[in-house]
């Protein structure tokens, strides 16, 4: 009896710890189930995925759908960059939404202003017979629609895009930040962010107003400075080929000079398609001495004067040329 007792309870003792280290089991299964198997863990691989710039991934995740638009933005060093202006990215705990589905929401900051992003997910098969699966509930990737005056090009988040008639429209993740911008040798326009925070979200097109660069506006500047001086170069009333032009009723009794007192403001406008010179304006001041024809009495001249003229743009890649135009 002693021996059977004795034996029961040894049975007894391994039976208790069996039930102890299944249900240790358990509660182990489902602490790893939530942490590393919930809807919170799918949404934080998608933001991973986006901060490395990997877009095939991510885009498997969100089982979005990818409208007819650029894809520049869609992988590498573009994608990534939409992830470097959010700051303070939490994710929070899953709640029940409707249709059995979990909402889990992303909270961040963009320059400062509090925002956040809805992800809707639903469950899929166990793995392993114990762990979850949570899948995105699809979508349709949003766009960003952009134009340019007078370029066929631009870039998003730095990387080129072609603008075919100067507009295009791309394709882009959320959450991120998007900034558009072009620049060339000759013309530039600053840049324009568009913050993007969901599949639903309505965003203001980009229109990208490009401008002569300071270097164009300086080229351009040494052109008509250097045509004008030459002009002054002419000790005649009215020098050939100038927008200068003076008269005298009396005989010019000395040389004649005309000096630049303000040069022309240089602006570079777009115009049908093209790029031209708005009307330009030089100020002079004509020096000389003349002697009235009736009395023989000399007199110095001094005369201010203002004289507009327009000249002719064409550039052609970084070549650039400035021809004056002047009618009479």
């Amino acid at each position: 009896m002693k021996n059977g007792t004795a034996l029961i309870r040894i049975a007894a003792a391994w039976l208790l710890l069996f039930m102890l280290g299944i249900a240790a089991a358990m509660i182990t299964i489902g602490v790893v189930n939530s942490r590393e198997f919930g809807p919170e863990k799918t949404v934080q691989h998608y933001l991973q995925a986006l901060r490395e710039g990997d877009g095939s991934r991510a885009l498997g995740l969100l089982q979005a759908k990818v409208p007819s638009a650029n894809a520049a933005a869609l992988d590498g060093p573009a994608l990534a960059q939409t992830q470097a202006a959010l700051g303070d990215v939490r994710v929070a705990d899953a709640v029940d939404a409707a249709g059995n589905q979990k909402r889990v929401t992303v909270s961040y900051t963009v320059d400062g202003e509090e925002l956040s992003t809805d992800f809707l997910l639903v469950s899929g098969p166990r793995q392993w017979l114990f762990f979850d699966t949570w899948t995105m509930v699809p979508s349709t990737l949003p766009t960003v629609s952009a134009s340019v005056v007078n370029a066929n090009e631009a870039s998003i988040n730095g990387v080129p895009a072609n603008m075919p008639a100067g507009r295009n429209s791309f394709a882009v993740f959320y959450p991120g930040s998007y900034e558009l911008e072009f620049r060339s040798a000759l013309f530039a326009a600053p840049p324009v962010t568009r913050v993007v925070t969901g599949a639903d979200q309505a965003v203001p097109a980009v229109a990208l107003a490009s401008g002569p660069t300071s270097d164009l506006l300086a080229q351009v500047d040494g052109v008509i400075r250097k045509y004008l001086d030459d002009c002054a170069q002419q000790a005649v009333l009215m020098p050939t080929g100038c927008p200068m032009t003076a008269i005298s009723n009396n005989r010019v009794a000395s040389p004649i000079t005309w000096t630049i007192v303000g040069y022309p403001a240089i602006t570079i406008t777009p115009f049908n398609g093209q790029w031209v010179l708005a009307p330009l304006t030089v100020k002079t001041q004509l020096a000389f001495e003349e002697q009235d024809l009736f009395t023989g009495v000399l007199q110095n001249v001094k005369q201010n004067s203002e004289f507009e003229f327009t000249a002719k743009l064409q550039i052609s890649g970084t070549d650039v040329s400035v021809t004056p135009v002047i009618n009479y």
